[in-house]
């Protein structure tokens, strides 16, 4: 008998290692890479997502709007996340590499320019920050506060925030040579954190209490007036699969949109779709 389970014992743990493998090697791999600002709900909705569906593997990864959306011309990833619409040069490139970007509307997202807590400023205008990042103004003293030079922290240029806060808030203007420009809105939020005179802006979704949200044109930023209308700077996120999406790209697409996904878009900070 105990030779027949030493033999018995061996036999089942490989079988077990080898279904384990197995069940490894099938699961279906899904790839998401893009914006900073849609990486918190991606992350999020992917963890809950596979917990409840072990045999799809999701990986996700940042770089920046326009870093998702070459990826996903190139076909190195499955999902571009997006904090601006695709451009009509990233459409004819999709085109002319066999790729047909199809735009899938996540949450709703207000722009928050933000500047450190100490900072008794309360309120601009948008052309009071636009005159900020472009270096009309550049001292908190024309603008009612301490005597200080602002320093300007932007997002660099392949951020899709960088992008809608240009179509929003700089009417096209160029951001003043000298600004700060991070990778992420977290690094924004970070050196505004750790800077008294700076402004900088991020997603809703990156705000904390080390940081304050400025009132633009009288209105500050918050769920209730993003989906008001009434705060401005307000854009959509997205996620853009390569045409009608399929299988586990479907079904994680069609979970994010859920109830319980847009549960998760509000619990990252972001204005759900329902």
């Amino acid at each position: 008998m105990k030779r027949t389970e030493r033999f018995i014992m061996p036999l089942l743990a490989g079988v077990v290692i080898l279904s384990l493998t197995s069940t490894a090697c099938l699961a279906e791999k899904v790839v998401i890479a893009g914006s900073t600002t849609v990486l918190p709900i991606a992350q999020k909705t992917a963890e809950v997502f596979m917990d409840d569906n072990p045999s799809v593997d999701i990986s996700v990864r940042g770089g920046g709007s326009s870093v998702g959306i070459a990826a996903l011309i190139d076909g190195t990833c499955d999902i571009a996340d997006a904090s601006r619409a695709i451009k009509e040069t990233e459409i004819q490139k999709a085109a002319a590499n066999g790729k047909d970007p199809v735009a899938h509307i996540v949450a709703m997202d207000g722009i928050a320019v933000v500047v450190n807590k100490a900072n008794p400023i309360s309120k601009l205008s948008r052309k009071q920050v636009r005159d900020i990042f472009t270096g009309k103004v550049s001292d908190w003293s024309q603008l009612g506060g301490k005597p200080g030079k602002i320093v300007v922290v932007s997002r660099d240029t392949s951020s899709g925030t960088f992008e809608a806060f240009g179509e929003l808030v700089m009417n096209k203007e160029k951001v003043l040579p000298g600004a700060l420009m991070q990778a992420s809105n977290q690094a924004v939020a970070q050196s505004v954190a750790l800077t008294p005179s700076a402004i900088g802006y991020v997603g809703l979704g990156f705000m904390s209490g080390d940081i304050k949200a400025l009132e633009i044109e009288g209105v500050s930023p918050s769920r209730e007036t993003v989906i008001s209308g009434e705060y401005a700077v307000t854009r959509p996120l997205f996620m853009y699969s390569n045409g009608k999406p399929e299988g586990a790209i479907k079904d994680y697409l069609e979970f994010v949109k859920s109830r319980e996904g847009q549960r998760l878009v509000e619990e990252q900070g972001y204005v759900g779709l329902r």
